[in-house]
Parts: C-alpha cells; structure tokens; sequence
C-alpha cells in the first residue's frame, strides 16, 4: 500500500506541473485541428500534394546538412528561404485561388446570420423536375451531350455571362432543341435557376483533378470544375455512351436510370426548402449511382 500511495503522490505531484487545460484551450485545439485537417484535405486532393513532396525532401536534406554542419549548404538553404516562400506562392497560385473560390462559396456568416425563411428564393418545381429527367434520358437515348448546370445559393451570374440569355420555361423539348446536334446553341453549358432556363453555350471552368479518369472527356471535366468553385448540381449526358452523371461538390457520380435522377433533384429540392436548413449535405444521393471514374 505504501508502494501505491508514493506512486499516487508522485503522479499527482508531477500532474500538478501541467499547465491548466481551460475551456478556452480545448476551443482553440479543436479550431486548430479542423484547420489542420481541411488544410492537409486540400493538398491531398490537388497537386500541391506532389508538390508537398518535394518540399518535405528538401526539408529532409536540410536537417541533414543541419546535423552534419554542412555549413556552406546551410547557409544558402537559410538565404533561399525568403525566395522560396515568394516562389511557393506563384506555385501554388490556381490552387490557392481555387481555395479561397470554395471558402467564398459556401456563404458561411450569411447563413449563420440569416434568418430568411427561403419563401423569395425561386426554386424548381416538380414539373420542372420531370422535365428535366424526361429531357436527360431522351437525350442520353440517342447520346447527345449535353450539360445543365442547376444554380442553389452561390450566383452563377459570372457563368451566365459567357452566354446567351435564354430566360425560358424548363422544358424538355427546349432543353433537347438546345443541344441538338449542329444547332448554334448545343456548345456549352445551360444555366438553370428555379423553373427557367438562365443562359445557354455558357462556359465553365475545368478541374484539374488528377483523379479523373482519363476517359472521361471536357465536358465532365467542366462539371466537376464549376461544382468545385460553386454549390451547384450538374447533370452531365455523355456524347459517347450516353451515360448520365451528376457532379457536385467537386465528385461526379453516375446515375443508372431516370428514378435515380428524380429522386437526386427531389432530395435537391427538399433541402432548399427546409427552413432553416443550413447544412446541405448530400446524404442519400449517392445511394443511387456509382462514380464514373471508378
């Protein structure tokens, strides 16, 4: 017992030399450690990953000149440094931007803020929702490309400037009209906002994933780019198999049949009604599709 009660006094006396964990600690730690985790999650899925790399060899040859007192290479290595961090920034200048683009998008303070009940925010109706499957799948039938940008919270005005003004009804025969074949308005990507068709031959950015598969063409590769840099939903038909893929938040999923899409655009549309809703995540979606580039 003496034994027990001296290793209780020791481990209490060393305890005791910590310094006080507050609450305000523990706030810090975990901010720190989201923005560690998003930080290191941002490098993974760019080619700031490679990049990393690179920099953690150098890293690696520094400490040993270090450690060996290669004292001519550690002073360049020290003198480099300020260049290196200029350097760093030109380097990493698309992703960057692409960084603050999606941080810019996801309209954090305004929806913590706001207390609007969505009534004045147009959104799409079930008939627009059929016609957009009916329109997906006729098109696909035949393999016609096509790609139907749906805008949520972050504008797509920018986008829609590359265009031409449409301001119609949804409907399938319009969409279908739209990308036909050798028709002056099947280049490009069609804007969709609420129950009408923005904007068409609108032109979106293209990802530079790596982790796209290379058979998939441009326009997959402009699907992905605009769900990266907005909140969008958009519908892709493939003009080579005809296959009908959905792209949002930086992923594109492929969708097997036309109950598939609808029930994507009615979950879409459950999550901009709800009040109050301010955590739009993608929940069952994926349920009905597998990702193409698998």
């Amino acid at each position: 017992m003496d034994v027990i009660s001296e290793i209780v006094r020791n481990a209490s006396s060393w305890l005791s030399q910590l310094p006080r964990i507050t609450i305000r600690n523990l706030v810090e730690i975990v901010i720190i450690s989201v923005l560690v985790y998003e930080i290191l999650l941002w490098i993974k899925n760019t080619r700031a990953w490679i990049l990393l790399k690179g920099l953690l060899v150098i890293l690696a040859f520094a400490v040993a000149a270090s450690v060996l007192r290669l004292t001519t290479i550690s002073w360049i290595i020290r003198n480099f440094t300020t260049i290196a961090v200029t350097a760093l920034l030109i380097v990493f200048q698309p992703e960057l931007r692409k960084a603050l683009e999606q941080l810019g998008s996801q309209n954090f303070f305004s929806n913590l803020l706001s207390f609007d009940d969505g009534k004045t925010k147009q959104m799409f109706s079930d008939k627009t929702i059929n016609e957009l499957v009916r329109a997906t799948f006729e098109m696909a039938k035949v393999k016609t490309g096509a790609l139907m940008v749906i805008e949520r919270e972050t504008s797509l005005k920018e986008i829609e400037r590359t265009g031409i003004e449409i301001n119609g009804l949804v409907t399938s025969q319009l969409l279908i009209n739209i990308f036909e074949h050798n028709t002056p308005l099947h280049d490009g990507a069609v804007v969709i906002r609420g129950n009408r068709v923005a904007a068409a031959t609108c032109y979106l950015p293209l990802s530079d994933n790596m982790t796209i598969s290379k058979d998939l063409g441009t326009r997959h590769r402009a699907a992905v780019g605009v769900s990266e840099s907005t909140d969008s939903l958009t519908i892709v038909v493939s003009e080579e198999t005809g296959r009908v893929s959905v792209a949002e938040e930086g992923s594109l999923t492929r969708v097997q049949n036309a109950d598939g899409l609808r029930e994507i655009l009615s979950v879409l549309k459950k999550e901009e009604e709800a009040p109050g809703n301010r955590f739009k995540l993608w929940k069952g979606r994926r349920r009905n599709g597998k990702k193409t580039d698998e």
